[in-house]
């Protein structure tokens, strides 16, 4: 195991009616931003609970954040902080709203001229306005990390950044939140999740039982409780609680201490996402098969542990189980109801020549954490998939 430090601040308030501990979270005092996605959380109730807990304190809100938050959309939200004197904010919503929220809140205090430097060019936080979250889609484990993804819709380029700085002074995870979620977004919300997880497992070998266990549990967590989850008429708590948390789990930073990492096929998949408007999830599980098959060989030894303790694959060749691993997984996703080929997306060669040159663009020659896809890989990778 690699030698690593580790701390999260970030305060959980888990199970039905959290919602009713959010004043003692929040500073006396404070001016609050409520920033929330399309609507849905006035159509479930959500929003009322809110407001009914926030009485006493002085609230602004900022509605409309997309799927794939806009560079575009936080800059209006900007605004609107500076405007009222915002020193505290507060998303409702998934992944994609508190990614906007983090990034409003870097670029708040960011003190160079264009805050979409702190993605362009890592830029460092110095600092951010405080937030908080109460969580309504399961998936991104934003809730308990400091990490966002952010899309600028002029240059079409969607890019990351990651400080501990926007990491959520706190955050409500109620169940009953998720009960009104379409089933695309609960399937997105497992698939999410369940790569996330893969990309700090399925590397390198270190030594790290621990870790490597944490994550097979995650992840037959994942598929066990997703399963329920699409075979349910209705929602269960006990599922969805599940779910929540071993999503949260999968991002929180524990299972990632002391090993290899990885990303790339989050890489490769926000081109798609920028390009195409395809969910976050769908790409993923378009390129993970991808990515697998190209570095199997590399790989193989975290692969086969994976395939015998996650899929039960214990019979043939390593070549035989290896594929078959590879398979069980795309197999997962497909059940599910995601389609894994570009094809089916209507997504050919002329994305990945784009993709291609994109990265060349930028001047890049390897990717992911290891430095080990290089660029005329991340090709074969697409096409496997097509």
């Amino acid at each position: 195991m690699e030698n690593f430090n580790y701390y999260n601040p970030v305060k959980i308030l888990f199970g039905k009616g959290k919602i009713y501990e959010l004043a003692g979270e929040i500073p006396e005092n404070a001016r609050i931003l409520i920033t929330f996605g399309k609507g849905s959380i006035k159509k479930n109730g959500i929003y009322n609970q809110v407001k009914e807990v926030l009485e006493d304190f002085t609230t602004f809100e900022f509605g409309g954040i997309e799927a794939n938050p806009t560079y575009e959309t936080c800059l209006e939200g900007l605004g609107i902080i500076k405007d009222n004197k915002i020193d505290f904010l507060l998303a409702v919503g998934g992944g994609s709203v508190l990614d906007a929220t983090k990034f409003m809140a870097a670029s708040a205090n960011f003190s160079g001229e264009d805050s979409w430097e702190i993605l362009s060019k890592e830029a460092v936080v110095e600092s951010a306005v405080p937030l908080g979250a109460i969580l309504t889609l399961p998936a991104t484990g934003s809730e308990m990390n400091g990490n966002s993804v952010i899309t600028r819709q002029k240059t079409m380029e969607k890019l990351a950044f990651s400080s501990s700085e926007v990491m959520p002074q706190f955050s409500i995870l109620d169940p009953e939140y998720t009960f009104s979620l379409p089933q695309r977004q609960v399937v997105n919300g497992i698939v999410d999740a369940f790569v996330h997880v893969i990309e700090q497992y399925l590397t390198y070998p270190v030594n790290s039982p621990v870790q490597d266990r944490m994550a097979e549990g995650i992840l037959l967590t994942l598929i066990e409780e997703g399963r329920k989850a699409m075979e349910a008429e209705m929602p269960d708590y006990s599922n969805r609680a599940n779910l929540m948390w071993a999503a949260t789990m999968g991002l929180n930073g524990l299972i990632s201490v002391g090993v290899k990492q990885d990303w790339t096929t989050h890489i490769i998949g926000h081109e798609l996402t920028a390009f195409h408007g395809l969910d976050h999830a769908v790409t993923l599980a378009i390129v993970l098969p991808g990515v697998l098959y190209q570095k199997k060989s590399e790989r193989k030894i975290k692969l086969l542990q994976f395939g015998e303790r996650v899929w039960g694959i214990k019979e043939g060749s390593d070549e035989v189980k290896l594929n078959k691993t590879i398979q069980e997984t795309e197999a997962f996703f497909r059940e599910l109801g995601i389609q894994t080929k570009l094809s089916e997306h209507n997504i050919g060669n002329k994305t990945i020549e784009r993709i291609m040159n994109r990265f060349k663009d930028r001047g890049i020659e390897k990717i992911g954490m290891q430095q080990d896809i290089e660029l005329e890989e991340v090709r074969y990778i697409l096409e496997i998939q097509l």
